[in-house]
């Protein structure tokens, strides 16, 4: 099973300096292409607003010049399209950072959130509350139920995996399979016994969306995704060590049980979070750490912050693509993450096997 090949191996030392140049111009490049991203995904759209008039309406709002739109574009840009470019900037931010971290702790380049069945618990909770008519939260039943379910899935897998004080890789990925597997058979149950109505409803969930996107739901993934992505790099150099291999990370001073429980703890917060407000969108957290380490190393240095700003410059670009690829409709954007995902996928299984001589 490519989940359970071995690692490559990470030196404890920090990283060379030309891949230390190249992770910082990195880094620069993407923030340049993200705020310039951003700029085009406000304006473009069926009511287009030219980028020096987004620029003047930001400015104006913050009380540094600028001017203000018309009625229609203002609200157009504020109502609309900046709570939608913010949604995507910590949603993809959230999946860049939650996989880097998984493939740290399964030392496997490729491992993604999904593999311990929180997207698939955070889609059980979702799609529960849709089919059951829930509303004890209001608006927020769906985003809430989504979350506790993405807690409680990695929590009941984490619990499950553990043997005698310790927690194997190994069992931690086939548990997660097995509880993806159950979750897709809940979901399948929930979708019988919905009406017509709701059964819209969890499709489009399902697909992945932020055509819902309001301040309201940026507020409520905002300290979660706040909290996950400033507790992350925190934990680089434990990773580096981590990917020597357990017994020689213990040696060196890492509590390995530990270190595993807290950052699985921390993807299933950004994950679930994520998952709550734009439903599930494959791929990004497998693409986005597994291209920076080509880029610039396995430093999870540079690694775990490269991936929250990748992500997000990812997620910003699929969501741009798929509001004006196909206009006036708007294609799905856990769709058209999986359709540029699942080659880059298959091809990173052929490498990964080719490298290693076979799997067998």
């Amino acid at each position: 099973m490519a989940l359970l090949a071995k690692p490559p191996e990470l030196s404890i030392t920090s990283d060379p300096p030309r891949r230390r140049r190249t992770g910082v111009l990195l880094a620069l490049g993407m923030t340049v292409a993200l705020l310039a991203l951003c700029l085009l995904s406000a304006g473009l759209g069926a009511y287009d607003i030219p980028v020096g008039d987004v620029l003047g309406s930001l400015l104006h709002r913050t009380g540094l010049g600028g001017h203000a739109l018309d009625r229609v574009g203002e609200s157009v840009l504020w109502n609309v399209r900046l709570p939608r470019v913010a949604l995507a900037l910590l949603v993809g931010a959230s999946l860049g950072c939650a996989g880097a971290l998984m493939q740290g702790v399964f030392g496997n380049p490729l491992a993604e959130p999904g593999v311990i069945g929180i997207s698939a618990g955070a889609a059980v909770g979702a799609v529960a509350s849709i089919a059951l008519g829930l509303t004890f939260l209001g608006n927020w039943t769906v985003a809430g139920c989504a979350f506790a379910g993405g807690l409680v899935t990695v929590l009941l897998v984490y619990a499950l995996s553990r043997s005698g004080g310790r927690t194997e890789v190994v069992t931690l990925i086939l548990t997660g399979i097995a509880v993806n597997a159950f979750a897709g058979a809940l979901i399948g149950l929930f979708l019988f016994l919905a009406d017509s109505a709701q059964v819209t409803q969890i499709t489009f969930w399902q697909l992945g969306s932020l055509a819902q996107a309001t301040w309201p739901k940026v507020l409520a993934v905002l300290p979660c995704a706040v909290v996950g992505l400033a507790v992350a790099p925190w934990f680089a150099r434990k990773l580096d060590l981590l990917a020597l291999g357990e017994r020689p990370a213990r040696h060196l001073g890492v509590d390995v049980e530990r270190l595993r429980l807290v950052l699985v703890l921390v993807v299933a917060l950004l994950t679930a979070a994520a998952v709550a407000v734009a439903g599930i969108v494959t791929f990004v957290g497998l693409l986005v750490p597994h291209l920076l380490r080509m880029a610039a190393g396995p430093g999870h240095r540079f690694l775990v912050p490269g991936s929250a700003l990748g992500g997000a410059l990812v997620l910003v670009a699929a969501d741009l693509a798929a509001r004006t690829a196909a206009q006036p409709a708007e294609l799905p954007l856990g769709v058209l993450t999986a359709l540029l995902g699942s080659p880059f996928f298959f091809w990173l299984l052929r490498r990964t096997r080719r490298r290693q001589g076979g799997w067998a």
